[in-house]
């Protein structure tokens, strides 16, 4: 079983040729990092223009790599929810259009159960197994009890970790994205600021970053700080935070099993720390499957379609569909 998988929630153009049988056959990716630089963050209307003009050239890129038949897929899989409208609009009219010329059936993907699955592809986990999902848009506990059947746990009541990371990063005045920025310079920072650890003693498993932020606009504005100690005072109470949250989560569920997946989960101190954590066991993707990518959009679309789950040809985007509901009316 073949997958052509078409990913454009956010900024980043993506697309993947993926066997069931035997893994990933080719992917190709184009970010947009460098062109949303100079605004501090993604643009959508200029997310959606550079991903239509961008698709057909990586298309026939991926082709050329592979030198694959594109008549011999199954089925081609997309990302429907959730993200920027915009960019999920020209990704879905894209993934439409592939399926009509083929004659393939469309099978739609929710991002986060993309995420979710990423781990999959390098290695399958029993279930069930806690998901803790950390991105630029996502910071959300989820129980995963099987394929397609969700608990949402928790979750940010604001900002999201990696947006956090981006609007810090733009506070202390360095580029975007931030996370990588902020990471960097934390690894020769000390943690020498005290800073709010937002909802950490809350017996939800909800999380707050918006105060957190505040904080370090206070210490920005004071004017006499360091970057790298900053960078990693505010890094090391994120992670506490997560930290926390993921153990108590643990706790009330009795499941010692976790995958952490998202865009943060690329962060070089989250990896080393939650690595280490005792009595769990954690799993992280490879960092280029952290990111957003078509390949985890791939494997979760033939999990869907070996259930018998596709879309009709009028499907439309929807820019936010709980994972937990998400598939129902395919069904």
């Amino acid at each position: 079983m073949i997958a052509l998988a078409v990913e454009t929630s956010c900024d980043e153009t993506a697309l993947a040729l993926y066997s069931q049988e035997r893994g990933v056959i080719g992917d190709v990716l184009l970010s947009q990092a460098k062109i949303h630089q100079e605004f501090g963050g993604v643009v959508p209307e200029l997310s959606a223009r550079e991903h239509t003009k961008n698709l057909l050239p990586l298309l026939d890129l991926l082709l050329k790599q592979t030198k694959f038949d594109l008549r011999k897929i199954d089925f081609v899989a997309f990302t429907l929810t959730p993200g920027l409208i915009l960019s999920l609009t020209v990704g879905v009219s894209f993934a439409k259009s592939l399926s009509y010329a083929l004659k393939k059936p469309l099978v739609p993907v929710h991002h986060l159960e993309g995420h979710i699955y990423s781990v999959f592809v390098e290695r399958p986990i029993p279930y069930p197994f806690l998901a803790l999902i950390v991105s630029g848009g996502h910071t959300d506990l989820y129980l995963v009890e099987e394929f397609g059947k969700y608990v949402f746990l928790g979750g940010t009541l604001d900002d999201a970790v990696g947006e956090s990371y981006d609007k810090v990063a733009r506070l202390m005045g360095f580029g975007y994205p931030g996370g990588p920025i902020i990471d960097r310079l934390a690894k020769v920072g000390k943690p020498a600021y005290h800073l709010p650890r937002p909802m950490l003693e809350d017996k939800s498993l909800n999380m707050s970053f918006s105060g957190l932020k505040t904080a370090i606009r206070r210490i920005v504005e004071s004017g006499d700080y360091s970057k790298e100690d900053l960078a990693c005072s505010f890094q090391r109470a994120v992670l506490d935070v997560l930290e926390a949250k993921l153990l108590k989560a643990v706790q009330l569920t009795k499941v010692k099993r976790v995958v952490v997946v998202g865009g943060v989960s690329a962060n070089s101190e989250l990896r080393e720390r939650f690595s280490k954590l005792s009595g769990i066991e954690v799993f992280i993707p490879h960092p280029k499957l952290s990111t957003d990518n078509a390949i985890m959009i791939a494997y979760a679309g033939i999990e869907r379609f070996k259930r018998g789950i596709t879309a009709p040809e009028d499907i439309n985007p929807e820019p936010n569909t709980p994972l937990e509901t998400f598939g129902r009316v395919w069904s």
